[in-house]
């Protein structure tokens, strides 16, 4: 099937510009990977942007710094807190959570809190508490 436009101008006379299928086709599919580009691109955006500001859970923080610790022996108990704190040192910032173990150790118990980035689960600080 052949369609025609008629273009109608004032210095020439009637024109017929005849377009037919396959010109029709190619305009759709430029238009069909056009869109497929752009659906991509944005996709691959989006879940770079996801993954970079998602947090790991305050439980997986505390079942990694809990397993170190049983390496060197048993541990009697552990908390953490679940709300995330903000840290800056220096020009550095991130969320952090915050947390304690407590174990035996010569004969007594002895407690340790650490500070735990929020976003790697990196111990970014690990302090013995004096009785």
């Amino acid at each position: 099937m052949i369609l025609t436009k008629v273009i109608v101008s004032r210095n020439r006379p009637r024109e017929v510009i005849q377009m037919n299928e396959e010109n029709e086709l190619t305009y759709f599919k430029g238009g069909l990977a056009l869109g497929v580009g752009l659906g991509l691109v944005g996709g691959i955006a989006s879940t770079l942007f996801y993954h970079k500001k998602k947090t790991i859970s305050a439980d997986l923080v505390l079942e990694n710094v809990k397993a170190a610790f049983l390496k060197e022996g048993p541990i009697e108990g552990s908390w953490i807190e679940f709300e995330k704190k903000p840290l800056r040192k220096f020009a550095i910032h991130s969320k952090t959570y915050t947390g304690g173990i407590c174990r035996i150790e010569d004969d007594g118990i002895v407690q340790y809190e650490f500070t735990a980035d929020a976003y790697t689960g990196t111990v970014i600080d690990i302090q013995r508490l004096k009785d």
